[in-house]
């Protein structure tokens, strides 16, 4: 059994930990963090690479309760925004060490802007540093973000649920309940998947969702790139049919998370549509018709706007069974580091390596 795997399966235990963390010690945060959200003249969701995608989902639940943010990855936030200095900037990140961040709470800082940070370390800068720091302990994962990628997700989500309504006991029961009937599908989830012929290494793959569950289309994008070592494509089902159709050809897999209450006719009418022109579908979402699709997880009832919370789980089970397939070994980086702590370039000691050094010396 692969590590990425074991990280997957004990996702449902560390997620029941994480809602029980929120609603019972981190409580008191989470209502400061959501508080000053609600003062703030403008608020800024931010995160880069996994945690950028956990992002998604908390932008979501901000939108749609009528409580806008601006939605922008930690890179772009840094380098091209200038920070107002009475903003609040929500701020996500596994290690809370990334280079992006780091800059970025020393930018936040200088601009005299408040930073809530969503960690899952507390000996990193973003958790000794932010304001309003909400540490959320899991076991680190082995080297794809599994567990802390959904950890931050929750947690994110949990503040904007806060801000524009409210977190609470019933909410936090309802998201375990979701859990712990999502963690009774997995091995049929697990069957399905080693029995299916969407899975093929070699051709194109497309993942598609609408609201909350955008975060996990491009969450599992991200996961067939660092576990299954392929390209693949995410983006928002509507944006798909304003012209990315045309790449449909034989062979090309598309995934779609249907929403639980929008959306679900139109989406459906497009994963048939797409079997037409010769794409095999995988669809994920809640009492979805068996013969929707060439392959289906259906998933129990979740609170609105958070289907996010387990959607991810196949596609974490397909990208580990994908690496298989493709004779990839998923327990490794091959030029990534856990943790981006450079501005420069893809390899540390490669061609870069002398410009890097000329340019530190003339910083310090």
């Amino acid at each position: 059994m692969t590590r990425f795997l074991q990280d997957i399966l004990r996702q449902p235990d560390e997620l029941l930990r994480v809602i029980d963390h929120l609603n019972g010690t981190e409580r008191k945060l989470l209502e400061s963090a959501a508080d000053v959200i609600r003062s703030a003249r403008h608020v800024y969701v931010t995160g880069i690479g996994a945690s950028w995608n956990a992002a998604l989902s908390a932008g979501s639940i901000f939108h749609a309760g009528g409580l806008p943010v601006y939605m922008l990855d930690a890179a772009e936030l840094l380098q091209f925004s200038k920070i107002p200095s009475d903003a609040t900037i929500l701020v996500l990140s596994r290690s809370g060490r990334s280079i992006e961040i780091v800059k970025l709470l020393a930018k936040a800082r200088a601009a005299g802007a408040t930073v809530i940070g969503v960690t899952n370390f507390e000996d990193g800068p973003l958790a000794k540093e932010a304001e309003i720091p909400l540490v959320i302990p899991v076991k680190a994962d082995h080297g794809i973000s599994v567990n802390t990628y959904s950890a931050l997700a929750v947690a994110a989500a949990s503040i904007a649920s806060a801000a524009v309504s409210s977190f609470d006991e019933d909410i936090a029961a309802a998201l375990s309940s979701t859990v712990a009937e999502t963690a009774k599908s997995i091995t049929e989830w697990r069957d399905l998947l080693a029995d299916t012929s969407w899975l093929l290494p070699g051709v194109p793959y497309y993942f598609m969702a609408r609201g909350s569950s955008l975060a996990s289309a491009y969450e599992a994008g991200l996961l067939w790139e660092e576990g299954a070592k392929l390209p693949a494509t995410a983006m928002g089902t509507g944006s798909f049919r304003h012209g990315p159709q045309e790449v449909m050809m034989k062979d090309v897999r598309i995934a779609i998370w249907i929403d639980g209450e929008q959306m679900r006719d139109q989406d459906l009418a497009v994963a048939h549509d797409l079997r037409d022109l010769g794409a095999s579908v995988m669809l994920t979402g809640h009492d979805l018709p068996k013969d929707a699709a060439d392959l289906i997880f259906q998933l129990p009832r979740s609170p609105v706007h958070w289907q996010f919370l387990t959607d991810v789980i196949p596609a974490q089970l397909a990208a580990e069974r994908l690496a298989q397939l493709a004779g990839v070994d998923c327990d490794s980086f091959r030029f990534a580091s856990y943790i981006v702590e450079d501005d420069y370039g893809l390899q540390t000691g490669g061609s870069t390596s002398s410009t890097r050094m000329e340019s530190k010396v003339s910083e310090t």
